[in-house]
């Protein structure tokens, strides 16, 4: 049997069973809705990708520790922002400064495709700027090779045009613009020549920074420098970074298969607690199973066996079993597990045994059961009834010449005759010596009725029931 549990809380999306259904170890029971899971997946993706081009960086620098040391502007223009001061400890990748270039501007615009096939690189343009009506010079920078639909379904081409900002202009000014008397084909939007960031290319401690924010730098420019540090722990701290988002990852992705739930062995459900719509808590979940899912295949039951009797107990043994319920049925079983923890009440030690049974048939799971375990099988044999040995290991026989000519016994002629004794169960026990085939043995009862009377038993092989002789008490 086996009781379904949650290790997560969420809404359950889906729940495809229900009691009575019959479902085969690995189906799906629950699906519990799993976004919170997915989104950290999702970050801690991110995570590794970032650690994995840190550890690259590295990797990079060391043949040029040197150069990697020096923060160099990224473009021509004025730093607009400052991430860090001089003194700082920066990881690689970290942005240190944003740089933009306000004195050039570019407008990229739409000109009729028919007037662009004469356009080339370096002509000069006229561009005017919307609101202002202010006209500028400029310069066609590139010409896209590609047409494009344009408004009415015209074709049109995109120029760039580099124009000097005279002051005013900002990345929220739009314009119009005309090249060798070809007028543009709709308006466009003025961008900053150049706007970048400049990165850190090692980790370490910022030793310097030259510049401040507003200051005017060209590109490749050495704006700062880092302390020169051991490249070598630079990239094995990249690597233990790496490895370690890699790991997280991993425990993350692990957790997305908590979400859904699937049955461990196959069987027939027989509790269903939860459905699809109901908010599962781990808390809640923790009082109560999702669902309970028994292996009806196969049913055992554990009896206690008396310390006297335990050593005789062996795997494998064959057992017969009856029901309460099911009476006038018998079962077989055989014994599946010993356990050598055995429980002491009032002196006495007892150790289960579990028994398997062979073919359950009508058994259901709680009915109570009664067995016998086979330590021993033994076929023709000679025996005779328990009760007719005395003690010491004696029985009474009578002699083949001990009869009249009427066939009546006379039993004054009894022998105590010793014999050796072997296995026995409830009704029998095996003669080893001290009796043959045949022999008829006499066994004396009280006078208290009619009922309890001299009876005998034929000694015979094969453990069959041995003829009776009724005599007088």
């Amino acid at each position: 049997s086996y009781q379904v549990t949650a290790l997560v809380k969420g809404e359950i999306l889906d729940a495809p069973f229900e009691e009575g259904d019959q479902v085969e170890k690995g189906d799906v029971l629950y699906q519990i809705d799993a976004s919170d899971v997915q989104n950290s997946i999702e970050r801690a993706e991110i995570s590794v990708e970032q650690a994995r081009l840190s550890y690259q960086n590295a990797l990079d620098s060391k043949e040029d520790a040197a150069e990697n040391t020096d923060v160099k502007a990224s473009d021509t223009g004025v730093i607009q922002k400052l991430y860090y001061e001089a003194g700082d400890n920066v990881t690689a990748g970290s942005p240190i400064a944003d740089i933009i270039d306000r004195d050039t501007m570019k407008l990229t615009i739409p000109f009729h495709s028919a007037d662009a096939a004469g356009f080339y690189v370096g002509p000069r343009a006229t561009v005017t700027v919307d609101g202002t009506a202010e006209t500028l010079q400029g310069t066609v920078d590139s010409i896209s090779p590609v047409d494009q639909a344009g408004t009415g379904g015209t074709l049109v081409r995109e120029l760039t045009i580099t124009v000097s900002n005279p002051g005013a202009l900002s990345d929220q000014n739009t314009g119009t613009a005309s090249v060798g008397g070809a007028d543009c084909a709709g308006t466009g939007t003025f961008a900053y020549a150049a706007q970048s960031t400049v990165t850190a290319k090692a980790s370490g401690k910022l030793e310097s920074l030259t510049v401040s924010e507003g200051d005017r730098v060209t590109k490749d420019q050495i704006i700062g420098a880092f302390e020169a540090t051991d490249m070598e722990s630079q990239i094995k701290n990249a690597e233990l970074s790496l490895r370690s988002a890699e790991l997280s990852l991993q425990s993350t992705k692990d957790q997305l298969e908590n979400y859904t739930i699937t049955s461990p062995i196959s069987g027939t459900v027989i509790e269903k607690n939860y459905k699809a719509g109901d908010n599962l808590d781990t808390s809640a979940a923790a009082a109560g199973y999702l669902a309970v899912i028994y292996d009806m295949s196969s049913l055992s039951f554990t009896m206690n066996i008396d310390e006297l009797y335990i050593g005789q107990i062996e795997v494998g043994q064959e057992v017969r079993i009856t029901a309460d319920a099911l009476e006038g049925q018998e079962f077989t079983g055989h014994v599946s597990k010993i356990n050598i923890n055995g429980t002491t009440m009032n002196g006495v030690t007892t150790y289960p045994v579990t028994v398997e049974i062979d073919n359950p048939g009508e058994l259901l799971p709680g009915m109570n059961v009664s067995a016998e375990i086979l330590v021993e099988h033994a076929e023709h044999v000679l025996s005779v009834p328990v009760e007719m040995v005395g003690r010491g290991n004696v029985v009474q026989v009578l002699p083949a010449d001990a009869y009249d000519k009427d066939g009546n016994p006379d039993y004054s002629r009894l022998v105590e005759t010793p014999v050796e004794l072997g296995r026995n169960d409830e009704e029998y026990i095996e003669i080893l010596s001290g009796l043959s085939e045949g022999d008829t043995v006499v066994y004396k009862m009280s006078q208290t009725s009619l009922i309890e009377q001299m009876m005998g038993g034929m000694a015979q092989s094969g453990g069959g029931a041995a003829t009776v002789v009724v005599t007088e008490p």
